[in-house]
């Protein structure tokens, strides 16, 4: 029997099977709005038949997003138009749980989008003042980001449990704070990016210090049937920066508060980053995390077989795989998987008469057709 899909309860939320649709960046949100793209990005990954689908990095601030294009989720009408976009296409698709992962891009904010290269966009330019732990840039010869005061710091992090909020009252099945990727939270744990001298930087109590206060907020604003987890960039990839160890530590302190998974990604932070790509790369991570702090974990990156994703979870290097590129190439991913390991998947009536025969027991009824 295929343990990739077999159900599983995150507090009293139920998933399927242990595939989840990873938090991608569609650049294709109006003034932190969301749009027809994600109306139509989303109602083809929840007729996927994955376990959950996360909403991709979500600002909770207009100043927190990487790009003028980024999704929020911070006022009336980014609540508004997120809602209307992801009720429209969970009206019409498969039961599926909804995700949403919380972010702020901190020095990473005001940036072109990918495909117009990605650079800073300065105030001058049209752009805003990004925002750090520490007046440190992430390329030499760029303008510093702003360096965040106490009273800010009490903003950002009033910021995510209100948006929190917000995401619950629009019906958001899950929540993820992101840790990772060289953005808000990932700078003040890394000491590539956090230069403090107060109680938010220098030793490592210091360093995750915001991010837990950060967690803390969250975790009371949102409700306790409800689960909540972290993504972390669980090495930086460079000399002298977040290792391992320290995602561990801080895994097993976000476990006492009440989390309830660790996305394990990595890098991120700088431009310096070495990392060693190879299919599944990051799962070491996931089995290291998940032994040492007991904490569910989910495995994400190069991760795009079948029998890759089953052996990641038969074998206990993670509960969950997350994928996201793999997704995009093949939304129906997992009912390709279904049939190659005798899993269970669910297809819309709309397209049932698409199945092949050989494929039907996967989604346990027959394939109607025309009178």
């Amino acid at each position: 029997m295929s343990v990739l899909f077999t159900p599983l309860r995150l507090r009293e939320l139920a998933l399927a099977n242990r595939i989840v649709v990873s938090p991608m960046c569609q650049y294709s949100a109006q003034e932190g709005c969301a749009s027809d793209w994600h109306l139509v990005h989303w109602g083809q990954l929840l007729m996927s038949s994955a376990g959950m689908m996360v909403v991709e990095a979500t600002a909770v601030t207009a100043e927190g997003r990487i790009t003028y294009r980024d999704l929020g989720l911070y006022d009336d009408a980014t609540e508004a138009a997120l809602a209307d976009k992801l009720h429209r296409a969970r009206a019409l698709m498969p039961p599926m749980p909804v995700a949403i992962q919380l972010a702020h891009a901190g020095r990473k904010a005001s940036s072109r989008v990918p495909w117009e290269d990605g650079s800073l966009i300065t105030p001058d330019q049209g752009g805003w003042k990004p925002v750090a732990p520490s007046a440190v840039p992430i390329k030499p010869g760029e303008p510093a980001p702003v360096a965040l005061d106490h009273d800010a710091l009490t903003r950002v992090r009033d910021a995510f449990a209100a948006s929190a909020c917000r995401a619950d009252r629009i019906g958001i099945d899950a929540a993820e704070v992101h840790m990772a990727h060289g953005y808000l939270l990932h700078e003040f744990l890394s000491p590539i990016a956090n230069h403090r001298h107060d109680r938010y930087g220098g030793s490592f109590e210091n360093r995750v210090r915001f991010p837990l206060e950060v967690f803390d907020t969250v975790r009371a604003a949102w409700p306790q049937s409800k689960p909540l987890g972290a993504r972390l960039s669980c090495v930086d990839w460079v000399d002298g920066g977040w290792t391992l160890e320290e995602s561990i530590e801080l895994s097993r302190r976000l476990v006492a508060r009440g989390c309830d998974w660790i996305d394990c990604s990595s890098g991120g932070v700088s431009p310096a980053q070495k990392i060693a790509l190879q299919p599944g790369y990051q799962v070491p991570f996931a089995r290291a995390i998940k032994r040492a702090s007991g904490a569910t974990t989910f495995a994400v990156g190069l991760i795009t077989e079948p029998a890759q994703a089953e052996l990641i979870v038969s074998s206990g290097d993670a509960d969950i795989v997350c994928m996201a590129r793999a997704f995009l190439w093949d939304p129906r991913w997992p009912w390709h998987a279904a049939v190659q390991l005798a899993g269970h998947a669910v297809a819309p009536p709309q397209y049932a008469r698409s199945i092949p025969r050989e494929a039907q027991e996967a989604f346990g009824e027959p394939r109607p057709g025309p009178r």
